[in-house]
């Protein structure tokens, strides 16, 4: 377990905090446990990129780190009335149609690798700026709700874009490819047993023996 593992562990056990901090309406130290989330996943990644501690183990903690954070605020969020619910189910359902479509294709046997789009990071980074905005304004009251109105209506149709993109992408894949052709059943061979020749001679003598001087 290197820092940038144990750094991801920590973002994911801050979740359920920052859920029950949102469900209290203890907004300020929400959005306090939200900003630590963030600056640690700027910090495992620079540590991994930095020192070359990049595991196998990080590859798949660092997505689910993310996800979940960011899902689970969204939901509260709205469930709390703080977002609307299009954004809401549009968040969820964009996560739930990558995961499906990943899973599918593993149980057919046609494995795809997902690689972070450009407006995918794009989109991340849309609903970190909106998550931050929205408990920033209910936590210290700044008066952003301009910027949370505009925020929301990007946040918005960069999820759908990314998730036309992702679909797109995998349904090209799915449609190109080719299973490898199972092997041909070996050929028997039927041949006919050789028949002994006959020596030349004399005498009902043995083909098969030696022939005496």
């Amino acid at each position: 377990m290197n820092i940038p593992n144990a750094l991801t562990l920590a973002r994911i056990i801050l979740v359920p905090f920052i859920v029950w901090l949102i469900i209290t309406h203890e907004m300020a130290a929400a959005f306090v446990l939200f900003l630590l989330a963030g600056l640690s996943d700027a910090a495992d990644g620079y540590l991994a990129k930095r020192f070359g501690w990049h595991t196998e183990l990080g590859t798949y903690l660092d997505p689910i780190a993310d996800k979940a954070l960011l899902v689970s605020i969204y939901v509260t969020l709205g469930f709390s009335n703080h977002l609307p619910i299009w954004l809401v189910i549009a968040v969820v359902s964009r996560d739930i149609l990558i995961i499906g479509a990943f899973i599918l294709s593993w149980i057919l046997s046609r494995p795809v690798t997902v690689y972070p789009l450009l407006v995918s990071k794009a989109n991340t980074l849309a609903q970190l700026v909106l998550a931050s905005l929205v408990l920033a304004e209910l936590g210290l009251g700044l008066g952003l709700e301009p910027f949370v109105a505009v925020c929301i209506w990007v946040t918005g149709a960069l999820t759908i874009l990314s998730a036309t993109a992702y679909f797109s992408a995998w349904l090209k894949h799915m449609a190109s490819y080719e299973p490898q052709p199972a092997p041909l059943p070996a050929r028997k061979s039927h041949r006919e047993p050789s028949r002994p020749t006959r020596v030349r001679g004399s005498g009902p003598r043995d083909p098969w023996s030696a022939r005496e001087p």
